[in-house]
């Protein structure tokens, strides 16, 4: 996954571009409203909140309201473009947008790093099996895993 620290306006410019794409595909539309809470997502470094983005998005003569950015943030949600992250109540940007997968995020607690990779088919088939098991029916599947990444670890190690 590439982080907003990391990413140039070519990068953001694609992901919009191949954001609306999945859109199209998908018969839904990448308004330029949602195209501008998508690229403040995707320039964010980590997760951003809601009020968060409200507060970038709005300026002196123009206010960007909660409800508008709740229902952007549900649909890009439902297009597959971000993932919402539980624990801290934010949401950060998927790095396979428009492909159906299961994914897991290493959510760094010392530098707030995110990153996405996908769910080994092991562990969905031992996820699957265990509600199976239990009588439970999964709605939807988003595994979080906190920690500290390599940099964090090193300079710890440092001091």
């Amino acid at each position: 996954m590439t982080f907003a620290a990391e990413t140039n306006t070519p990068d953001i410019e694609q992901a919009l571009a191949d954001a609306e794409h999945v859109c199209a595909r998908q018969g839904a539309r990448l308004t330029e409203q949602r195209k501008r809470i998508l690229e403040q997502i995707l320039r964010t470094e980590g997760v951003i909140k809601a009020y968060d983005l409200i507060n970038a998005l709005s300026s002196d003569d123009h206010s960007i309201k909660p409800p508008t950015v709740y229902r952007t943030l549900a649909f890009l949600l439902e297009q597959g473009l971000i993932h919402r992250i539980e624990s801290l109540n934010g949401f950060v940007a998927c790095s396979h947008p428009g492909e159906r997968h299961e994914s897991a995020l290493m959510i760094c607690d010392g530098c707030g790093q995110i990153a996405e990779f996908h769910t080994p088919e092991p562990a969905s088939r031992a996820l699957e099996k265990e509600a199976q098991a239990k009588g439970f029916e999964i709605d939807s599947r988003m595994v979080e895993l906190h920690g500290q990444c390599a940099d964090c670890r090193q300079t710890d190690t440092l001091e």
